[in-house]
């Protein structure tokens, strides 16, 4: 497996979606990083103002911005949909990492297209 393959499951694998649809309107667009892999530009969603700003502060990301409705649809990479615990959009990284990494979460892989 490709290093950029195996940093990215580990990230997804170690970072669970943490938004919630109880979290009430909204995204999250954050950077997401750990010592496993990243930096990587995401959206939660949907995202509390409070949600957002604790991703922003989990592991090693940064970079939290909370806003309203849904994450852009402009530059996406894919989606991991997990179902009533929301979404993760990411805007970049390895398509065939992040789709391993979505399964590991136990989310429905969605390329972007």
């Amino acid at each position: 497996m490709k290093p950029s393959l195996i940093a990215a499951i580990a990230l997804l694998a170690i970072s669970p979606l943490t938004a919630s649809a109880q979290d009430g309107a909204g995204h999250c667009n954050y950077v997401q990083q750990n010592m496993f892999a990243g930096p990587f530009k995401v959206c939660d969603t949907p995202a509390s103002p409070e949600k957002c700003a604790e991703l922003g502060k989990t592991d090693e990301n940064s970079d939290a911005a909370h806003g309203d409705g849904d994450c852009a649809a402009e530059g996406q990479v894919g989606v991991c949909d997990m179902g009533e615990a929301g979404k993760r959009v990411y805007y970049e990284g390895d398509v065939r990492g992040l789709e391993i990494g979505c399964g590991f979460q136990g989310g429905e892989w969605k390329v972007a297209g």
